[in-house]
């Protein structure tokens, strides 16, 4: 593995290209749902078509941003098992449980349910239809808790004794209350719910712009957006902060390394020092989100925020920064641990034996995938939030020209 680039440089920038595409599909997906089970929550008990509606709209792009989130999953998962082969030998019994689990969440039980969703409009009850989405949002959320559970015992290995070089569980109850894993869960929740919620603005504002005739579909979601992204960026930023408590302790060279100005210099293993650098943007970008969504509070009321044609603007280029700062939050989590792959029990360098020339090719022929799944999801999300409200497909009865809000009358 001679040379300026070896196998293990390929393997990491491998997986950090296939985890960071696969987790922005992820983060928007955990962030939609919460909005849109409120949404259709309001219509079955107002029966008002607008929320319909604003349902199927936002229940559109969240189908097909899931749907392709898969595809970038399958690829990173397949990826690590062919780069990482010295991770699964010694931590793979124990860290592989929780993303079996994952799996059987997401590709069974939550796919079923959100088939269900789709394939429900107008032969389902509405409660029943209703509920379907709500364990659509469950299973969804305890992906995540199965994923950062897997996580955790990397940045933090609890629960586990080493037998023969293999770990082992030895208590199930310390590695699913691991504090890397709740911490994380506590952060990554309402990092979410913020970048859901600036989507939602953000596309929302962008709608009142163009669409006059729209206002009432498109200022409810922009109330809907600015009140969920106000709450995930101020709880992002609690938590993201209370993180440093236990990281003292765990992690003390991620710390040092994060706190560049404030570092000891008494930790031999410490990441590289850059990751100061997305920790700042990410901190910053909390910071001002939280501004940015109380100085909207007022502008809520009644109709304010619709002739305030700068604030919209400023909204829709919002959009493409808590996707920066979800990215640096990752970086400085997983950068931060290194040089370990499993933190204390296995370094990076020897988590890879695989030639530096098959790497390379591994490499590219996934970052050409997952790059192309992840701009193929963007250009379809783009198409169908510029097609507006009144040319969705979800929620359409097979076979019929007309929506499924077309048999129900309105309630005023």
């Amino acid at each position: 593995m001679g040379g300026l680039v070896t196998a293990v440089d390929l393997a990491r920038v491998q997986f950090a290209l296939t985890a960071n595409v696969h987790f922005l599909f992820v983060v928007l997906t955990l962030g939609l749902t919460p909005m849109i089970a409120i949404m259709q929550t309001r219509y079955v008990l107002t029966g008002r078509a607008v929320h319909l509606t604003m349902t199927r709209y936002w229940g559109q792009l969240y189908v097909v941003n899931y749907g392709l989130g898969i595809v970038t999953g399958l690829v990173m998962e397949f990826q690590f098992g062919l780069a990482w082969t010295g991770v699964n030998r010694v931590a793979g019994q124990v860290f592989g449980a929780p993303l079996a689990l994952e799996t059987i969440i997401a590709f069974f039980a939550e796919a079923t349910f959100l088939g269900i969703w789709i394939f429900g409009w107008g032969t389902l009850p509405k409660v029943v239809h209703l509920v379907s989405f709500y364990l659509v949002t469950i299973t969804a959320y305890a992906s995540a808790v199965f994923v950062m559970v897997a996580n955790g015992f990397l940045q933090h290995p609890v629960g586990y004794v080493l037998r023969d070089g293999t770990a082992r569980v030895t208590d199930l109850r310390a590695l699913f209350g691991n504090p890397e894993a709740v911490g994380a869960l506590r952060h990554l929740v309402p990092a979410a719910l913020m970048l859901g919620g600036m989507v939602v603005a953000g596309i929302s504002a962008w709608q009142l712009r163009r669409r006059p005739d729209d206002t009432d579909v498109f200022l409810r979601s922009l109330r809907i957006g600015v009140l969920v992204g106000l709450a995930g960026a101020f709880f992002t930023f609690l938590y993201g902060w209370a993180q440093l408590d236990y990281l003292r302790t765990d992690q003390p060279g991620k710390v040092d390394a994060i706190m560049a100005s404030k570092g000891t210099g008494t930790v031999t293993d410490r990441p590289p020092g850059w990751i100061s650098v997305p920790f700042s943007i990410m901190q910053q970008f909390g910071e001002y989100s939280t501004y940015l969504g109380l100085f909207l509070l007022p502008f809520l009321v009644r109709r304010w925020i619709v002739r305030r044609r700068l604030l919209l603007s400023v909204m829709t280029w919002w959009i493409p920064l808590p996707f920066v700062a979800v990215v640096c939050g990752w970086l400085v989590r997983e950068v931060g641990r290194q040089p370990w792959a499993v933190y204390g029990v296995l370094r990076t360098a020897d988590a890879t034996s695989l030639p530096t020339g098959q790497v390379a090719v591994s490499l590219a022929v996934f970052g050409v995938v997952v790059v192309g799944l992840a701009v193929t999801n963007w250009l379809v999300l783009l198409m169908l939030a510029r097609r507006g409200p009144h040319r969705l497909a979800l929620g359409r009865v097979l076979g019929d020209d007309e929506p499924v809000a077309a048999a129900e009358p309105a309630v005023v």
